[in-house]
Formats: structure tokens, C-alpha cells, sequence
């Protein structure tokens, strides 16, 4: 394992794709890692990779300063273990994180990423980038009620994002947590991101004012839902 400390800044929702001006999580992102010239890798798998997404991403992170450049497993992949260990931020973008996980599993991806992780890259994402991280996350791969997902279990316990962006998110993490279906967790707010320093929150940062992210749990067959101490981007 690397001398750097392993970290991973989940993300509710917003970010680059939803507004391009707002760009506090992303500068927060690029703040927790020492290298120059910080190479940034996109993975848009659980979108399907599309154009408008990559332009985006490109044309934010060439702003800032980056040298981004993104993973395919759509078109010719590359070996997946060097490019993947040859990065200072590994950004996971949002979609479907069910086939996103299938298309990672075939290609040895969640392997290769620990190490990234051990190894001291920064694991970063927004909705489905955000979920993967952890043990469960609630999510809206299959059509109709949202659902629980078994993810990768870098972090403990589960997550949902778009708390606040959704209507039906807060009372399907409800359900799923009285129902026992799921595991106590993080639910994050759009524009929101929790920093996992090793697998313990280290803070909890908004690029938008009134954004927020809270633990939940079930306390005697009810959720107790305790909003996170949250520091606001300038």
C-alpha cells in the first residue's frame, strides 16, 4: 500500500454535466491530490459513454488545469490496470449502476480499482459514481420502484444520492432501511459531496447553498436520520 492516505468523495448529484460554472466539488476534488498536471480519468460506463457527456468532461477539466482523458469498454479498451494506476483521480460518472457494475465485473475492474485506492489515487463520482463505493446503494437501474444494489464494499454500510433532487429517494431509502433491505448508510444531497478519508467520514462539502447529507439507521423499527456537519464551497 501506498504512504498516501485512500480517499473517496462521493457525490449526491450536480456537478460538471449539470452546470458547468459551478464548479466547487470539482476544484475540492482536485485539492486532495499533490501531483502536477493532475491526470483525471473519466469513466462514463454507466451512461454508455455518450458524446455529450465526454465533451463536457473534457471541456471542464482542460479548464481546470487537467489532463483528462477517459476509459472505454464501448470501443477499444485499453489495458485496464495501467491506465487505471497511471492516474491522480479516477472520476466515475452517473447512469445505470447495475450494468455499470456487470460491464466492471467482466473486466476485472473492481480489482484494479482497490489497488488505485490502496495505492493512494483519489476514487471519485456523482449518483451511480457515488453508490459504487459502498457495501448497498439505493438505486433506479430496473424500471419502477427504487431498489437496493449490492455494490463494491470499498466503504461500509449504504448510500443514496439525489436526496433532495428526486421525490421518490428519501421515502425509498425509508422503506428500504425498515424494511431490512438495506444497511445503514449516507444519503447525500445534490451538490454534495462526502470525503472518505479510509473508510471513516473525514467532511462533508456543498458547492450550493442549503445542501446537505445525513446518516440514517433504524432506531427501534424507525429511521433516525441525523443531518452531517457540512462546511459550504466558496
Amino acid at each position: 500500500m501506498s504512504d498516501r492516505q485512500r480517499q473517496i468523495i462521493a457525490i449526491g448529484g450536480g456537478g460538471f454535466y449539470r452546470d458547468p460554472e459551478n464548479l466547487g466539488l470539482e476544484r475540492y476534488i482536485l485539492e486532495q491530490t499533490s501531483s502536477a498536471g493532475k491526470r483525471v480519468a473519466f469513466v462514463p460506463t454507466a451512461s454508455a459513454e455518450p458524446d455529450s457527456y465526454l465533451v463536457s468532461f473534457y471541456t471542464v477539466f482542460l479548464r481546470l488545469g487537467c489532463r483528462p482523458s477517459h476509459l472505454s469498454f464501448f470501443k477499444r479498451t485499453p489495458d485496464l490496470r495501467n491506465y487505471l494506476l497511471s492516474q491522480d483521480v479516477i472520476f466515475v460518472g452517473g447512469g445505470n449502476t447495475k450494468s455499470m457494475l456487470a460491464v466492471w465485473r467482466e473486466w476485472g475492474v473492481p480489482e484494479i480499482l482497490r489497488e488505485a485506492w490502496d495505492s493512494g489515487i483519489v476514487l471519485t463520482g456523482v449518483s451511480a459514481g457515488a453508490i459504487c463505493w459502498f457495501e448497498q446503494g439505493v438505486t433506479d437501474s430496473w424500471v419502477g420502484e427504487l431498489r437496493s444494489l449490492d455494490c463494491l464494499g470499498f466503504l461500509p454500510g449504504s448510500c443514496c444520492p439525489h436526496y433532495d433532487g428526486e421525490p421518490d429517494r428519501r421515502p425509498s431509502y425509508h422503506r428500504l432501511l425498515t424494511a431490512g433491505e438495506i444497511t445503514s448508510g449516507v444519503a447525500i444531497e445534490d451538490w454534495t459531496g462526502v470525503h472518505y478519508r479510509e473508510t471513516n467520514v473525514h467532511r462533508v462539502v456543498a458547492s450550493k447553498a442549503g445542501a446537505r447529507a445525513y446518516s440514517l439507521r433504524v432506531v427501534n423499527g424507525s429511521v433516525q436520520e441525523v443531518p452531517l456537519a457540512i462546511e459550504y464551497l466558496t
